[in-house]
C-alpha cells in the first residue's frame, strides 16, 4: 500500500494512475490547495476513483491528527510525498505560507511515517540549486536557492536525509526539472503559452528569452519516481530531468510550429526568483536507478498541443 500526498495534482495523479495499473493499492491525500482550480484537481482524480484500489482522503499535511488517522487506518508501506505549495514567484510574495506548507507539512508526514513505513520518496526541485555555477548541474553542485520555494524544498530534503540517517526511515530525494505534459498546471509556461497562442493573445516573456530550461515530460518523471521507489537505495539525492535544455525563445518557436499559430512576443523585465538556466546531469540516476528519459521536448510539445486541442474542443461542445 502506497500513500501519495498531493495526489490530485498534475504529477501526483499521473503517478497514482501508473501505480494503479501495476496493481498497487494507493492511498491518496490532497487538500485541494487554491493555488489553482479545485475543479481541475477533481478532474485529475476522477478516473482514479473508479478503481477499487484507490482510497482518497481530503486533508492537509499540516494537520497532524489527520495524518495519524490515515496511518492508523491503513498499513502504509511506502510514501511518495509530492504535496507542496508550488510557484517560485508566488513564494516571494508569501514566504510564511510556503514555509508552513512545504517544511512543516513535510516534517509532519515524516513523523507520521517513522516506525512503519519502509520507503519515503520526496519530490524536490531543481530550484534548490539557484543560479548555476556550471552546466549541466549534477547532484554535487552547490545548493543556493534564490526563492522561498527553493529554500523550502531544500529544507525538506535535509529533513528526509536526517530521518533516513537518524530514525531509519529509508528516504530518497528526487530533484525534478520543469515537469510538463498533458494536464499540467495552467500557470506553467507550456500550458500558458499554448493557451495564449490559441486565443491569439501575446505571450509575455520575462527577460530576453535566452534563459534555458530542462523540460522533462511527465511520463519520464513518473518512470523515474517508480524506479526510485522500487530500488533498494536510500539516503541519496537524484536529478530527474531530460538531460538537455532549450531557451524560452526556442520553446515559443516550437509552440508556433506545432500549433500553426503566429505568436506575438512581449518582452518584460526578468522576474525575481527566476534562475538563468537549468540543465540536469542525469548520469547518477541513469547509473543507480536505471533512469532513461524517452520523450524529447519536440515530441512532448507536440503531444501537449494535441491534448490541448482536444480539451478545448470538448469544452466548447
Amino acid at each position: 500500500m502506497i500513500l501519495i500526498s498531493g495526489v490530485a495534482g498534475f504529477i501526483g495523479s499521473n503517478l497514482a494512475g501508473k501505480l494503479l495499473e501495476k496493481g498497487n493499492v494507493i492511498v491518496g491525500i490532497d487538500n485541494f490547495d487554491p493555488y489553482y482550480s479545485k475543479e481541475i484537481k477533481k478532474e485529475n482524480i476522477a478516473h482514479l476513483s473508479k478503481s477499487k484500489n484507490f482510497i482518497f482522503y481530503e486533508g492537509d499535511i499540516r494537520n497532524e491528527r489527520f495524518l495519524r488517522k490515515v496511518f492508523k487506518e491503513h498499513s502504509i508501506e511506502a510514501v511518495i510525498h509530492i504535496a507542496a505549495r508550488a510557484g517560485v514567484r508566488a513564494s516571494i510574495k508569501d514566504p510564511y505560507l510556503y514555509n508552513d506548507v512545504n517544511i512543516n507539512g513535510t516534517l509532519n508526514l515524516l513523523c507520521a511515517a517513522v516506525g512503519s513505513v519502509k520507503k519515503f520518496i520526496y519530490a524536490s526541485s531543481s530550484s534548490v540549486y539557484g543560479n548555476p555555477i556550471y552546466l549541466p548541474i549534477d547532484e554535487k553542485h552547490p545548493t543556493n536557492p534564490i526563492s522561498p520555494y527553493g529554500i523550502t524544498k531544500l529544507a525538506g530534503e535535509k529533513y528526509c536525509l536526517f530521518f533516513d540517517k537518524t530514525y531509519g526511515l529509508k528516504s530518497t530525494c528526487l530533484r525534478f526539472f520543469t515537469v510538463y505534459g498533458p494536464g499540467q498546471r495552467p500557470d506553467e509556461a507550456i500550458h500558458k503559452f499554448t493557451r495564449l497562442a490559441f486565443e491569439d493573445k501575446p505571450i509575455k516573456i520575462y527577460g530576453d528569452g535566452n534563459q534555458t530550461r530542462d523540460f522533462t515530460y511527465i511520463d519520464d518523471i513518473v518512470s523515474g519516481t517508480i524506479l526510485a521507489l522500487n530500488k533498494n537505495i536510500h539516503g541519496e539525492v537524484f536529478n530527474l530531468g531530460y538531460g538537455k535544455r532549450i531557451s524560452v525563445n526556442e520553446l515559443v518557436d516550437l509552440i508556433e510550429r506545432y500549433s500553426g499559430k503566429r505568436i506575438k512576443r512581449e518582452y518584460v523585465d526578468k522576474a525575481a526568483g527566476d534562475v538563468s538556466d537549468t540543465w540536469a546531469n542525469i548520469e547518477k540516476a541513469k547509473e543507480m536507478l536505471g533512469y532513461e528519459p524517452k520523450i524529447s521536448i519536440e515530441e512532448g510539445v507536440k503531444k501537449f498541443i494535441e491534448w490541448f486541442k482536444i480539451k478545448s474542443k470538448n469544452k466548447k461542445l
